[in-house]
């Protein structure tokens, strides 16, 4: 059903309050315009600017009721049958009185025939109200509506500039378009224009400006935050089973209609060695499908007011699904579920993300790493949560030479004047991390020295440090036998 028809089957019902959650107030009013037309009744619109006043027939106001409270009690004496639009109306919902007049007009409605209509960006009604409210959000355009405002709009700026038409690239307007999906048409409008605007083209660089811009609009709260390093899968050294499982999948997740009996992947659990990169493989995951990548860091959704920590994550969730198709990561899972008591915000986040990993229908591939499989709750792990675990392994001397080489090529240097399968050999049970802090401290020491960075600089540095494996041996042992029977080499 259209957002039409669903709100006039609400005002229909005769519902007295309507909760309207949105920043696209002249739509809204529109909306009501037609609803209230149809249904042959008058329509109202309160602001703090204006007062009351009526937006159909004889358009007569009442200015002087520009108070919240003046105006709700103009209201429920004009006790007669019509829709009230209450703009921005959150801040007065701590009032008291407020509260009492929007109760009394509610409780009223079977013989007065008003709906109240209560509109704002953000909007929590207090529990003497709730139970008289319905709930309406206004529907995002779809795939086609976009397409169509594109055309629009690249048709006015060739309007605009006279022997000129807006140039683009079929894959960057293709990507450009998709990502337009979960923003409003007043937001996407916007994006666009600004998009066209700059050089009367729509480029690569437009798509990678758009996500951000996206990203900004639909995160107000902050927890989530939008990665731009991802890197490409060839500067991940190793992980072959883990990059052939990720090819393989790539034309279904990205496909707006995944083919006849497939699944779209919804994501991988990367467990291993700390510093062996599992949080690179992330990054990568989204490189190589060049789709945006959202972090979540459960610190940030933490709040001493109950039921506020589920909230901030139910939003996150909501804002990566609006970003689809992208990554969500969430590094060292288990120090966000770790066990409290019975009820305790840890076991109310687990009972929350649990059910978006059963019921989600967006495309958002959900990576997750960690560190202490002992910490993960059982719930998590069993089959069908994931589409595969991972483990990340301390590197083998091929793999650890390619990490060597991509550090040595990153910063400045040719990989080929040093002897890696030296370098390799001497590195034995070091992370990826560790090769490349040694990397790091040989380029320091070389500086220091007045020389050019050599074999023996790095040589040096790995003689003198003890990789994790060594001080955490036993620990690592034990993570390495737990995985063998139970996850997938990377």
């Amino acid at each position: 059903m259209s957002d039409l028809g669903d709100l006039e089957l609400i005002v229909r019902s005769r519902v007295p309050l309507i909760n309207v959650q949105t920043r696209e107030e002249p739509r809204l009013v529109e909306l009501f315009r037609r609803v209230a037309r149809r249904q042959g009744l008058p329509l109202y619109r309160w602001m703090a600017s204006d007062g009351l006043q009526r937006l159909d027939g004889d358009a007569r106001g009442y200015p002087e009721h520009r108070k919240p409270a003046e105006a709700l009690a103009q209201i429920r004496a004009l006790s007669s049958p019509g829709i009230f639009l209450l703009l921005d109306f959150h801040p007065y919902l701590k009032d008291p009185l407020v509260v009492r007049l929007l109760r009394d007009i509610a409780q009223r409605q079977q013989h007065s025939g008003q709906t109240l209509v209560l509109a704002s960006p953000e909007l929590d009604l207090p529990p003497e109200l709730s139970h008289h409210a319905a709930g309406f959000e206004l529907s995002l355009p779809d795939r086609e509506a976009l397409d169509q405002l594109v055309v629009d709009e690249a048709r006015a700026w060739a309007q605009g500039n006279p022997g000129n038409k807006v140039q683009a690239r079929s894959a960057a307007l293709e990507a450009f378009t998709q990502n337009l999906i979960g923003l409003t048409l007043a937001d996407a409008r916007r994006l666009v224009r600004n998009a066209i605007a700059d050089d009367g083209a729509i480029t690569d660089q437009d798509v990678e400006g758009l996500r951000q811009a996206k990203y900004e609009l639909l995160n107000q709260g902050g927890v989530l935050s939008f990665e731009l390093d991802t890197v490409a899968m060839e500067d991940v050294a190793g992980l072959h089973n883990l990059k052939r499982w990720l090819t393989r999948r790539r034309p279904v997740f990205l496909a707006a209609d995944p083919p006849p009996g497939l699944d779209a992947p919804k994501g991988v659990l990367l467990l291993g060695v700390q510093g062996a990169g599992k949080s690179l493989a992330a990054k990568a995951v989204a490189g190589a499908w060049q789709v945006p990548l959202l972090r979540l860091d459960f610190a940030t959704l933490y709040n001493k007011y109950y039921g506020e920590t589920e909230r901030n994550l139910r939003e996150s969730l909501k804002t990566a699904g609006m970003m689809a198709p992208c990554v969500l990561w969430i590094d060292e899972i288990e120090k966000g579920l770790a066990s409290d008591q019975e009820g305790g915000p840890s076991r109310r986040i687990m009972g929350t993300l649990l059910t978006w990993m059963a019921e989600r229908k967006d495309r958002v591939f959900f990576v997750a790493t960690a560190n202490d499989i002992e910490s993960l709750p059982p719930e998590l792990l069993r089959k069908g949560r994931f589409d595969e675990i991972f483990f990340v392994d301390l590197p083998d001397p091929e793999v650890r030479r390619v990490i060597l080489r991509i550090h040595l090529n990153k910063r400045g240097q040719e990989s080929e004047k040093f002897d890696l399968d030296d370098l390799a050999a001497a590195s034995e049970g070091f992370s990826g991390a560790e090769l490349e802090q040694a990397v790091v401290s040989a380029l320091y020491t070389a500086h220091a020295e007045q020389q050019q960075l050599a074999t023996e600089h790095i040589r040096s540095e790995l003689e003198q440090t003890r990789p994790l494996s060594v001080l955490m041996a036993e620990d690592i042992a034990y993570l390495r036998t737990w995985a063998a029977e139970r996850t997938v080499p990377a």
